[in-house]
């Protein structure tokens, strides 16, 4: 079974559904249902085209569009609204070759509507276009299957009423891939894979240098992947990884992706991140990183955004470009509740000479952190200085 080709040809089959005249909800169950068919099926179903491989090479797209709008007109036929939907069944297209129309793009963007709240449009997003199914989305998000299931099914009530030639936001669409791809590597489901390879098949559906710039971006950071964890699983900053274990073809098509979309002047956040990703990567060695760089792409992502989280990774940057003093200037004005403040500013005293300052501030970022294993490292990082100061150090 070619679960990689079942999972990419959803979107577009239930894009097709919906525009026939399915409402999203009862579609997206149609769908689901097809591809269940289809792993019972297809392994077993001789294949004209491929003896070996057992399913309708030829056009295994139009087989789903067939079985799932079938689905559908039974759903629609036991419905309590079934005389409304009496004339559906006369409307049944013969089985064939579907239209070359691409509705992908669409269903990414009735996935990621505004009117849904951002957790909800990720685990739509992940079961109608990523073609999850329920249990696995609720494993990766490390919740009961049931609670998944309530939250996807007010996501496809919310959506239903929503019309499928409304234009959509890519903005919306992006932001919800990249909180999918920040998720990591929890359950059984990569998220981060799984992220990369929804914005590669949107990449595919549209032409958007903030799409080149997103995808530049989570390559670029998976990159790294190898690098961030020790053998037993600690916390490695990116000062200190092996940069031997990060993955250069990914970097490379990285760099590429990035490249191309800058040429284009059309500068967007995504791709002022992976800006900055591309110098981290690019450098052979941490001493060698282009710090005076970096701190000009944070000016343009400032311009862009004006973010908090933003001033606070500039601070950092300007201290290691212009010295710590200047960092902790830079840093001095920014809400000091903002996530990782407190670490910043152990770093920067500690670079500045301040050990006590920054072991007690370690210490409490420790207290504050979202993981166990970054509260382990600044642990550590407060062990550290304090066997220094104990031993006579400053």
């Amino acid at each position: 079974m070619d679960e990689a080709l079942l999972r990419s040809l959803t979107p577009s089959v239930l894009g097709i559904l919906v525009r026939r005249g399915a409402d999203f909800a009862a579609a997206e169950d149609a769908v689901q249902d097809a591809l269940v068919e289809a792993i019972r099926v297809w392994p077993a179903e001789p294949s004209p085209s491929s003896s070996s491989r057992g399913y309708p090479m030829r056009d295994a797209k139009g087989w789903l569009v067939t079985v799932a709008w079938r689905k559908f007109l039974d759903a629609s036929r036991a419905d309590t609204a079934r005389r409304r939907r009496e004339d559906l069944v006369d409307e049944e297209p013969a089985p064939g070759p579907v239209t070359g129309v691409d509705d992908t793009l669409r269903v990414y963007f009735l996935c990621a509507h505004p009117s849904l709240t951002p957790s909800s449009a990720v685990a739509l997003t992940l079961r109608a276009v990523g073609g999850l199914t329920t249990r696995q989305i609720a494993q990766a998000y490390l919740v009961p299957e049931a609670t998944m299931a309530q939250r996807i099914s007010r996501a496809k009530r919310t959506v239903s009423d929503v019309r499928f030639d409304q234009p959509g936001d890519v903005a919306t669409v992006l932001r919800v891939l990249y909180l999918v791809f920040n998720e990591g590597y929890s359950g059984d489901i990569d998220l981060a894979a799984e992220a990369i390879r929804l914005t590669r098949q949107l990449a595919a559906a549209i032409d958007h240098p903030e799409v080149a710039g997103l995808l530049a971006l989570m390559l670029l950071h998976h990159a790294r992947r190898a690098g961030r964890t020790a053998p037993d699983g600690s916390l490695v900053p990116l000062a200190e990884q092996d940069r031997g274990r990060w993955d250069r073809t990914l970097i490379a098509e990285g760099i590429d992706i990035l490249q191309a979309a800058l040429a284009r002047d059309r500068l967007g956040e995504f791709q002022a991140q992976a800006a900055v990703a591309a110098l981290h990567a690019d450098a052979p060695t941490a001493t060698e990183t282009d710090w005076v760089q970096i701190v000009e792409w944070y000016d343009e992502l400032l311009r862009l955004t004006d973010s908090p989280v933003v001033r606070l990774n500039r601070a950092v940057a300007v201290g290691e470009a212009d010295g710590p003093r200047a960092g902790l200037a830079a840093l001095a004005p920014l809400d000091a509740s903002l996530p990782r403040h407190t670490a910043a500013a152990a770093y920067l005293h500690e670079r500045d000479g301040d050990l006590p300052t920054a072991a007690r501030l370690y210490a409490e970022a420790a207290r504050k952190a979202a993981n166990l294993a970054e509260r382990d490292y600044l642990t550590r990082q407060a062990a550290r200085l304090n066997t220094r100061l104990g031993g006579g150090g400053r």
